[in-house]
């Protein structure tokens, strides 16, 4: 049994392909390399080539794998599913040209979920209608994913969006298809919406094909709730911590992993805020590749 330990560009503060705040895409590979790192994951399609020969040099480059990529697109929102679609097929064929076998499904933020991100008793919910259309938009390209493209698809859960709180995650995974649609467990997202990550691995490890590792500060956890602060306002103010100093039960995490003969990546991701001055991408990804070693991951 092996489990491999990859990063993510939204560690860089990668979050959109044309944010011209993000750094340069081989300064991400290279620093990956540089923290101890052997795989990464693709970032919103367009942030690193997708001319796959110049992707693979770099990857070569840096002895980086690609371990997959993210669809994070507004899934709820009718008006924009050709924006979905074309997302999707993209980031499908990008991952499929290097190899990669996770495509992990996000519906990103909502302006009707926003304000209440992590606070499940409050947040509006949709009606049965919308939630048929939206259930079936992500049917739809998961199956895509892996009847076309050879993808193992997972759902990722995601503050402030439709599938933000674990009802909804159990609800979406007892309507779509097993074959087509795994779980792609973020265990910080999971404790942002107010639920045990530990209760729902036991529960639902067997649908989990792919892992994010993340760890939330409770105190700033406590504070963003309590405000009704938006997502990135509190990832500027360090919800989202280094692995290890949050609320999350990572050895705990492993334990359960080990146990069930889980294979494959595990991949960090700390979502920050690239333009504040204490920001130290590098710096956290040593130390959380650090950490992770110290809890017996390799």
């Amino acid at each position: 049994m092996t489990i491999k330990i990859g990063n993510a560009p939204c560690s860089w503060g990668v979050e959109f392909a044309d944010d011209p705040r993000n750094p340069q895409w081989r300064d991400v590979l290279r620093e990956n390399a540089e923290a101890g790192y052997k795989g990464i994951e693709l970032g919103p399609v367009g942030f690193m080539p997708e001319d796959p020969a110049i992707l693979a040099d770099a990857l070569t480059e840096h002895d980086q794998e690609l371990i997959g990529g993210v669809v994070f697109r507004p899934f709820h929102d009718p008006a924009k599913w050709d924006e979905v679609m074309d997302a999707s097929i993209r980031t499908c064929k990008a991952l499929a040209a290097h190899g990669a076998k996770h495509l992990v499904l996000i519906d990103s933020i909502s302006e009707r979920r926003a304000p209440t991100a992590g606070r499940a008793d409050d947040a509006e919910q949709m009606s049965n209608a919308e939630w048929t259309v939206f259930r079936d938009r992500i049917a739809q390209v998961a199956k895509m994913g892996t009847e076309e493209y050879g993808l193992t698809v997972g759902i990722h859960a995601h503050a402030a969006g439709f599938m933000d709180f674990e009802p909804e995650l159990i609800r979406l995974l007892d309507e779509v298809d097993e074959n087509h649609l795994k779980i792609c467990f973020d265990t910080g997202h999971h404790s942002y919406a107010g639920f045990d990550p530990i209760s729902f691995m036991e529960s639902y490890i067997s649908r989990i094909s792919y892992m994010h590792f993340k760890d939330i500060n409770p105190v700033v956890k406590a504070d963003v709730l309590a405000k009704g602060t938006g997502f990135y306002d509190a990832c500027g103010q360090g919800i989202f911590s280094n692995l290890g100093d949050g609320d999350v039960n990572l050895p705990r995490v492993r334990e359960i992993l080990i146990k069930n003969n889980f294979e494959g990546w595990c991949t960090v991701e700390q979502d920050c805020d690239p333009t504040l001055p204490d920001t130290d991408a590098l710096g956290d990804a040593k130390i959380n590749r650090a950490y992770l070693q110290s809890i017996g991951f390799s």
